[in-house]
């Protein structure tokens, strides 16, 4: 996620991404993940006075900042709300297929990972919480401590992609046998002492913290959901764009695009070329940030920007 003027937030590939979502000044544009406001403040100095914008975002102290934006400009308006939630949003505001633009970033924005309060990062010591939006769900203290060794495995394996899941996860449910892990200091120790293989230049919590907040926030579940709405929503020439930070988010994009480009069809139906329907076509290649922009902005190293036209 760079606002080059909020709380030092710097939104990855501004630039591109806008560049890439705006094909009509006059547009309707869905920014999902408003995060500090980066790409949703240079998208409206794109804009013509007709054109309207519509914020998304699950953080309650982001959509503070979009509210106060939206009263400045009254071309924005500002919805907590989770981005799988985008088709019924889009109908309220009676706009089924007539959406020019959406944008995601997804992850989480640098102002959630540098607030130790927000308990996202494993360098700064702070309540185990990890929500985008503190006042829903469950925290992933109230979760390790009722989760077993098996859940909390899949967990660190499917969205971590940790090869030694089972043993951390054993290792935190000992643990709380005798203390709660309450703390993000707590979890970053008991998984080091359980990692056998500290990967060079990496924290040992790296991947299990990506992969508790990941199912905390039901992360790819919304991308899923999104990706299942986003053909209803978008007008024919309308644009998808998507940038990720690591292959669990990058993969179903990847897919989703693949297949509305090149529908696989049954083996032996007799189709001609002609006859088959393709829904989206990809805009260029996948773009990675410049070694200018990693430089300014190291988090910016992972991410990958995807585009994705609406032919039909």
């Amino acid at each position: 996620m760079v606002d080059r003027d909020t709380d030092n937030h710097q939104t990855v590939l501004m630039d591109e991404a806008v560049e890439a979502l705006v094909t009509d000044e006059n547009g309707f544009y869905v920014d999902g993940t408003f995060g500090r406001g980066g790409h949703s403040r240079l998208l409206l100095s794109r804009l013509s006075p007709q054109a309207s914008l519509l914020a998304i975002d699950k953080d309650p102290r982001a959509c503070s900042v979009g509210e106060e934006l939206a009263g400045r400009d009254g071309r924005l308006e500002m919805v907590n709300a989770s981005f799988a939630d985008l088709s019924a949003l889009i109908d309220e505001r009676g706009k089924r297929g007539a959406v020019t633009g959406v944008l995601l970033d997804l992850g989480v924005s640098s102002p959630q990972l540098d607030d130790p309060e927000r308990g996202f990062s494993f360098l700064h010591d702070g309540p185990l919480d990890m929500r985008m939006d503190p006042q829903r769900g469950v925290s992933a203290a109230e979760w390790l401590a009722e989760a077993g060794v098996d859940e909390i495995a899949v967990v660190l394996r499917d969205y971590g992609e940790e090869r030694y899941a089972k043993r951390m996860a054993r290792a935190i449910v000992e643990l709380r046998e005798h203390t709660p892990i309450t703390r993000t200091a707590q979890l970053a120790a008991v998984i080091a002492e359980a990692h056998p293989a500290w990967e060079k230049g990496k924290n040992p919590a790296t991947r299990a913290f990506q992969a508790i907040r990941i199912f905390i926030n039901r992360e790819l579940d919304d991308l899923r959901a999104l990706l299942d709405q986003i053909l209803d929503v978008l007008a024919v020439g309308g644009r998808l764009v998507v940038i990720s930070f690591h292959s669990l988010e990058d993969r179903p994009v990847k897919r989703f695009i693949r297949e509305c480009e090149q529908p696989r069809l049954p083996r032996g139906l007799p189709v001609t070329e002609a006859q088959i329907v393709r829904r989206l076509r990809s805009v260029g290649k996948a773009v990675k940030a410049s070694p200018e922009e990693v430089m300014r902005n190291p988090r910016a190293r992972s991410a990958v920007m995807r585009v994705a036209e609406k032919l039909v």
